[in-house]
C-alpha cells in the first residue's frame, strides 16, 4: 500500500475560494504553469529553474483537488472553474498585473478558458502544451478511440480501478499518449504519491465527470491573447493538423511548434521546449 508523503518546500495561497499549494523559483514577471492529468506541479521541475535563470518568476501550483491543494466540497472541476482558478492565482500572486500563462493537458484546457474569460487584461501571453483548443476539435473515429479515457474515467468505480496495481493505469496512459518515451519508473512517483492522498484521485477524475459536450463560455469566446501552442509529433491523441485547425479560435497571434516526443513533450524533449518557450516569452 502506497503511503502519501506530504510535499515539502511548498508555499500556500488563497485563490478562488481554495487554498492552493505551489512551487516557486526566480524573480521577475510571473509565469504561471498549470499541470494536467495524470500529473502534478512536478511536471514543471525542469522548466521552473530554466525560467528563473532567464529572469522570470516561475510558479507551478497543484491544481484544485490535488494534494496538498485543497479539495472543494463538491464536483467543481469544469474548465471555466479551472480557468477562474488561474485568473485568481494571477491576481493573488501577481498583485493584479497581467502574467504569462502556460498549461499542459487539463492545464491547457484551463488556460484556454482563462484567456477567454480574462483576456489581455489578465494574461500577457498564452502557451499551451499537448492540447489544441477544445472548441476546435472535430470528433473522428481515431480520436474517439485515442481519447476513450474520457468515457472510462467517468464510470462508477473508476477511481478504484485506476488505483489497482499501485496505480498501474498511470503508466498505461503515459505509454499510450507518449509511445516513444522510454521513461524511468521514478518519473511517475510524484503523481502516484499525490493520488495516494485521501480524495485526490477521485478529485482528479472529477475533471472528467464535469466535462460536457458543449464547450463552456470561456472556451466559446474568441481568444485575443497572443498564443503559442506546442504539440508532440508522436502524441497518441492530438495531431499537428488539429493544432493548425484551431487557428480560427484566435483573433490575435497564434503559432504552433511541433517537437519531438508525445503528449508529455515538455518532459520528453525539454531542450526543444524550454528554449522556444523562453524566446517567446521574451519577445
Amino acid at each position: 500500500m502506497r503511503t502519501h508523503t506530504p510535499e515539502r518546500d511548498v508555499k500556500m495561497v488563497q485563490a478562488n475560494g481554495l487554498e492552493f499549494a505551489y512551487f516557486e523559483e526566480g524573480e521577475g514577471p510571473l509565469v504561471l504553469l498549470l499541470h494536467g492529468f495524470p500529473d502534478t506541479a512536478h511536471t514543471w521541475d525542469d522548466v521552473r529553474p530554466a525560467l528563473a535563470a532567464a529572469g522570470f518568476r516561475a510558479v507551478s501550483p497543484f491544481n484544485r483537488g490535488y494534494a496538498p491543494t485543497q479539495r472543494p466540497g463538491a464536483d467543481e472541476y469544469d474548465s471555466d472553474t479551472l480557468g477562474r482558478d488561474a485568473l485568481a492565482l494571477i491576481e493573488a500572486l501577481g498583485g493584479g498585473e497581467p502574467a504569462y500563462l502556460v498549461g499542459h493537458d487539463w492545464g491547457a484546457s484551463a488556460a484556454y478558458s482563462a484567456a477567454g474569460l480574462g483576456g489581455p487584461a489578465a494574461i500577457k501571453k498564452l502557451v499551451t502544451v499537448g492540447i489544441p483548443h477544445p472548441a476546435a476539435i472535430k470528433p473522428t473515429l481515431g480520436l474517439l478511440w485515442g481519447a476513450r479515457h474520457f468515457v472510462t474515467l467517468r464510470l462508477p468505480g473508476a477511481a478504484r480501478r485506476f488505483a489497482r496495481g499501485d496505480f498501474a493505469e498511470v503508466e498505461r496512459l503515459y505509454r499510450r499518449w507518449s509511445p516513444t518515451w522510454d521513461f524511468p519508473r521514478a518519473e511517475l512517483e510524484a503523481v502516484k504519491n499525490a493520488y495516494a492522498a485521501p480524495g485526490c484521485l477521485d478529485a482528479a477524475l472529477g475533471y472528467y465527470r464535469c466535462l460536457t459536450p458543449k464547450p463552456p463560455p470561456g472556451q466559446r469566446a474568441k481568444i485575443e491573447v497572443p498564443t503559442l501552442a506546442f504539440g508532440g509529433r508522436d502524441d497518441g491523441v492530438a495531431t499537428e493538423a488539429m493544432f493548425h485547425g484551431a487557428k480560427r479560435r484566435f483573433m490575435g497571434e497564434y503559432r504552433v511548434i511541433m517537437t519531438s516526443g508525445g503528449h508529455f513533450l515538455h518532459r520528453e524533449a525539454p531542450e526543444e521546449f524550454i528554449g522556444p518557450l523562453i524566446d517567446y516569452l521574451r519577445e
